[in-house]
């Protein structure tokens, strides 16, 4: 779940079991728009949120996907995607 918390937004789990303050993922501003992106289309591909970053910000479609691959990547390194 993406949250606020002290003007950060970070990422943190559902429920109080989940709560570990030592493993918040803190997001900038446009990896967080990204994250509220593929929430909103449950499965995503790479290709529909480079689609949808490249309408949303002045980026080269190329560079998106790129970018993209490596977030991707690491959401599930970290455990936060499958």
């Amino acid at each position: 779940m993406l949250r606020e918390v002290c003007g950060e937004k970070v990422i943190v789990g559902e429920g109080l079991e989940t709560v570990n303050f030592g493993k918040l993922i803190s997001l900038n501003d446009t990896a967080a728009w990204l994250w509220e992106k593929a929430a909103e289309l449950g499965d995503f591909t790479e290709e529909q949120l480079a689609d949808a970053i490249c309408k949303e910000y002045d980026v080269e479609k190329s560079q998106a996907l790129s970018d993209i691959k490596k977030i991707v990547a690491n959401w599930k390194e970290i455990g936060l995607i499958l």
